[in-house]
C-alpha cells in the first residue's frame, strides 16, 4: 500500500451558532494514501464538506490532528495556511467560478500571476494544462462560448496548473449531463493514476463515486462505512 499522505486523528470541528454548540466533525480518524482517488458521501449535514475544507486548509479544526504530506496543518498560522494552500491544493467546485470576461486560457492562468514566474513560464504551464484536458483548441475561447462540460475541464485545467499534491473537488459533476459528467470522472481518474494526485471527492452521485478508489460515508459527522467500487467507473 502506497504511503499516507493524509494522517486525520481525533479530529473535531464545533462551532457556536447562537446558543448552541454545532459540531459537524467528531473524533474522526482516517488515513489517505498518495495519489487515492478518494470519494466522500452523507446526507446533507453529515460533515463531509467540513471535512474537505479541513483537508484543503479551508478551514481548521477545533482539534485533533491533520498532517498533509508530512506536515500538520492544523498547526499553521493563518498566513503560513494560506502559504500551504496555494502551493499545494488544487480546488474544483460544481459551478466552476471562472472569470466571465476572460479567456479559458486567462482564467488557467490566474493563479499563476501571484507566482514569480515569468510571463513565459506561465504560458508553457498554461499550454500544459490545456493539452492535458484537451482544449488547446478552445484557449481563447470565453466562458459563454463553451459547454458545461468544457468550463467544467477549464475549471480542473487552473487546479492543477501549479502543480500540487491534492485536489479537493465539491461535486465536480452535480451540473452536468451524463455524458459530460462521465468524461470529467475519467480526467480525475487519469489525474490519480497518471500524475499521482491525490483526490477527494465530494458527491451525491454513486456513480460518481463508482470512479474513485474507495467511498467513504459520514454520517452525523462520524465515519460509518467504507466501500470499494464494484466497477472501473466511467
Amino acid at each position: 500500500m502506497a504511503a499516507s499522505f493524509i494522517q486525520i486523528r481525533n479530529l473535531t470541528k464545533s462551532f457556536k451558532k447562537g446558543p448552541n454548540l454545532i459540531t459537524p466533525l467528531q473524533d474522526l480518524s482516517l488515513d489517505v494514501p498518495r495519489g487515492e482517488f478518494l470519494a466522500l458521501m452523507g446526507p446533507s449535514g453529515s460533515g463531509k464538506t467540513t471535512l474537505l475544507n479541513l483537508i484543503a486548509g479551508i478551514d481548521s479544526p477545533t482539534s485533533g490532528e491533520l498532517v498533509v504530506s508530512d506536515r500538520d496543518i492544523a498547526r499553521l498560522s493563518r498566513a503560513a495556511l494560506t502559504k500551504w494552500r496555494s502551493r499545494h491544493v488544487g480546488y474544483i467546485f460544481q459551478l466552476y467560478h471562472l472569470v466571465p470576461i476572460l479567456s479559458a486560457f486567462e482564467n488557467i492562468e490566474l493563479p499563476l500571476l501571484l507566482t514569480s514566474l515569468t510571463r513565459a513560464e506561465r504560458r508553457v504551464r498554461v499550454e500544459a494544462a490545456l493539452d492535458l484536458v484537451h482544449l488547446a483548441d478552445r484557449a481563447q475561447h470565453r466562458p459563454t462560448e463553451l459547454s458545461g462540460g468544457q468550463e467544467q475541464r477549464v475549471a480542473i485545467a487552473r487546479a492543477i496548473v501549479h502543480d500540487p499534491d491534492l485536489l479537493v473537488a465539491d461535486e465536480p459533476t452535480g451540473d452536468l449531463d451524463s455524458e459530460s459528467a462521465g468524461a470529467i470522472l475519467r480526467l480525475l481518474r487519469k489525474l490519480s493514476t497518471d500524475h499521482g494526485k491525490t483526490i477527494i471527492m465530494v458527491t451525491h452521485d454513486p456513480k460518481a463515486a463508482a470512479a474513485a478508489d474507495r467511498t467513504l460515508h459520514l454520517e452525523k459527522g462520524q465515519l460509518i462505512e467504507q466501500t470499494q467500487p464494484a466497477t472501473s467507473g466511467p
